[in-house]
């Protein structure tokens, strides 16, 4: 049987590299390499070396988070290079990327926000405003970027314009944002034509951890990881049909993964990850193996649900 030729993308330049690599490095063990010939590459060195090689690609494995993987960027070259890959396309992966498009279209599309404002770099900022804005405890982060690289909660005025300070180390654009209090939980998909949703996850980051932040996304222990959440059958389904119009709504393909807040009968939308951590305990795999789906068929069926897709524009 011919092997499908899969380029594994993985590294890049993002302040998640590093995560990237051991998802990449997840992602290549739990291949089955009597179905795949992989060649990995590292945008961050091998992009040259991705070009010429394209025309010998059956499909791209995108592994990349953050700016320069997850924006569009790779998927626009990868388009130009007539490659498949898996998961959304550029015009989806640039609004998810943009926290700021992205709660648009979700209000656009039904589904509840915290209420926010936007912070402009050398743009003179008042505490006190934003404060009787968006009240406090807030949230602030990077407009672009993810495993909340940048992200503090800020629960005294002083603190304001310090943590505003560190978010512009990430980003030229910062998002206020109200802090919701209650069950945090991320919603998968995965399909096109038909998107199923995978069993709800529920975060508990423990008490060393003032949220889910980077140190409690990936230190081994840090945070208690339920699956399926603990939710009864109505308000689990109205969780995941949010998922699903958020996946929509951003015009994902394949899968994607949205983080939410349940606060009572309330649901508050975050954000929509299009190319969620995908090392073996990561959430979405977690999702997967809790429906039945292995990691190694949960790639599998990416890579199907990308053919496909790729077959019909032909």
């Amino acid at each position: 049987m011919n092997r499908l030729k899969v380029a594994l993308l993985s590294g890049g330049t993002s302040s998640e590299r590093d995560v990237s690599l051991k998802s990449g490095d997840g992602v290549f063990d739990a291949l089955d390499k009597n179905r795949y010939q992989i060649s990995r590459f590292d945008p961050k060195y091998d992009l040259g070396k991705l070009v010429a090689d394209s025309e010998k690609i059956d499909i791209a494995l995108i592994i990349l988070h953050g700016p320069n993987g997850e924006d569009g960027t790779i998927q626009g070259l990868l388009d130009l290079l007539n490659v498949p890959y898996q998961g959304t396309g550029v015009l989806g992966s640039a609004l998810a990327m943009n926290k700021t498009a992205s709660k648009q279209l979700y209000k656009h599309a039904g589904l509840m926000v915290p209420h926010f404002t936007i912070i402009n770099k050398n743009e003179a900022v008042n505490p006190k405003e934003i404060v009787g804005e968006i009240g406090l405890p807030a949230v602030i982060k990077p407009v672009k970027g993810g495993s909340s690289i940048g992200m503090s909660i800020v629960r005294d005025e002083n603190d304001l314009l310090a943590a505003i300070q560190v978010a512009f180390q990430c980003d030229d654009t910062v998002l206020a944002e109200q802090y919701i209090s209650g069950m945090e939980v991320t919603g998968a998909v995965l399909g096109n034509q038909e998107v199923i949703p995978l069993p709800l996850v529920e975060i508990i980051p423990n008490a060393a951890y003032d949220f889910f932040n980077y140190s409690a996304k990936y230190t081994p222990g840090a945070t208690n990881e339920i699956c399926p959440a603990r939710l009864d059958e109505r308000l689990t389904q109205r969780v995941q049909e949010c998922a699903r119009i958020a996946h929509k709504a951003l015009f994902c393909d394949d899968y994607s993964r949205t983080d939410m807040i349940v606060d009572g009968e309330d649901i508050y939308v975050l954000e929509t990850n299009t190319i969620p951590g995908m090392t073996p305990t990561s959430l979405l795999p977690l999702a997967a193996k809790t429906a039945g789906i292995s990691f190694g068929q949960l790639l599998d069926r990416l890579i199907d649900l990308s053919l496909e897709r790729s077959n019909r524009k032909r």
